[in-house]
């Protein structure tokens, strides 16, 4: 037995409709209709950014990265880092979050503090030659003469290269953090599937850089060759299209240095104290591990507990679950200390912050500073 007492109901009276018998009604608490407008004071921090450079936060869907990833720009903004946040995840919330317009490239997004913020478009990237295997010529310089197609990629692979759309995230998340217009970037990244794909490009386009860069070598002498028999012009000198691919070749080994360099990248697992959350925690560390890429921090958000137990710096009457006379908070606060004990052993000996469950939705800056507040 689940222990779960499920009451057998009523069929619905007919009322002579099939239309009303497909009808939901919903019925709003009285505290729906009116709120009193209340103040929430966040004291902010007096200490300078001296974190990391990269902040990559992690997960399975739906557990609050986007809200995190959020919080910590803003808050490192406002403590006088010039700071990007960019998102990976092809279902993009950062706008919502913000509650304002978020461009596809880094635009500053608050004149009153040093953000910018960027929702990378894979799809345009790649329509905008951005991205390193889709640009006209595919970097490849007469094989794409050779090939008769404008992107010797498509030639080669009958259509888009696999993975083309992640290729072109991680080839405009290299420029990003290699811009030196910001002393931080906050990563907002995919879903956990996506984002170990993600991780796994610099190995994989580290090696298809090498065989490019030899392919290329190897053929140009057959291509000067054939074009000498024929009478036509031979090729300029230069190599331009190989200094470009050495050039990226530089930025993924520079970045897989970064990520692997616990001074200066914190990679965040966001999670929820339930027991499915902590198995794909686990994984995705087993895997990050895989990669070499430390984790630095563990956030548990929407923790059944009041904001004061977890920070000071924030004033305000915050409405907590009733786990005194409330039958479902009580079932819910266990579950989750169940989840809670799992995790505290699982990541034993790393930073956990935890992020109370709020009852309102955590959008805008009034609430992403409380959160901010929370990650400190």
């Amino acid at each position: 037995m689940s222990g779960l007492d499920v009451e057998p109901v009523d069929e619905a009276e007919s009322s002579g409709s099939e239309a009303d018998d497909n009808t939901i009604e919903v019925t709003p608490t009285d505290s729906v209709e009116e709120r009193q407008t209340r103040t929430i004071d966040v004291d902010p921090s007096t200490e300078d950014v001296d974190g990391p450079e990269y902040v990559l936060y992690g997960g399975k869907g739906g557990v609050g990265k986007t809200t995190m990833a959020a919080a910590t720009a803003l808050d490192s903004a406002r403590r006088g880092a010039a700071t990007l946040v960019v998102s990976t995840d092809p279902a993009h919330s950062l706008s919502d979050t913000y509650e304002l317009d978020v461009p596809a490239n880094p635009e500053r997004i608050r004149e009153d503090v040093p953000l910018w913020a960027a929702e990378i478009d894979p799809d345009a990237a790649l329509e905008e030659g951005q991205a390193a295997f889709a640009a006209e010529g595919g970097g490849l310089g007469g094989l794409g003469d050779m090939l008769g197609e404008d992107a010797p990629m498509d030639a080669l692979f009958g259509g888009a290269m696999p993975g083309a759309d992640e290729a072109a995230a991680m080839q405009l998340l290299l420029e990003y953090m290699d811009d030196p217009r910001f002393d931080r970037v906050v990563v907002d990244t995919a879903p956990t599937g996506h984002t170990l794909r993600l991780l796994e490009l610099p190995e994989i386009m580290d090696t298809m850089m090498g065989r490019i860069i030899s392919f290329r070598q190897r053929i140009g002498g057959m291509i000067d060759g054939v074009k000498g028999m024929f009478g036509g012009e031979a090729p300029e000198e230069g190599g331009e299209d190989l200094e470009d691919l050495e050039v990226l070749r530089e930025r993924i080994e520079r970045l897989r240095a970064a990520l692997r360099d616990p001074e200066r990248t914190d990679f965040r697992i966001v999670m929820v104290p339930e027991e499915m959350s902590v198995f794909e925690s686990k994984r995705l560390r087993q895997q990050l591990e895989e990669f070499e890429i430390p984790i630095g921090t563990v956030v548990v958000n929407r923790v059944m507990e009041p904001l004061a137990d977890v920070t000071d710096d924030v004033q305000g009457e915050f409405l907590s679950p009733n786990l005194e006379d409330c039958e479902f908070c009580q079932r819910r606060w266990d579950v989750q200390q169940k989840a809670l004990a799992e995790a505290q052993e699982l990541f034993r000996g790393t930073d956990v912050r935890r992020v109370p469950l709020f009852a309102e939705e955590v959008r805008g800056e009034t609430m992403l500073e409380v959160v901010a507040a929370c990650l400190r």
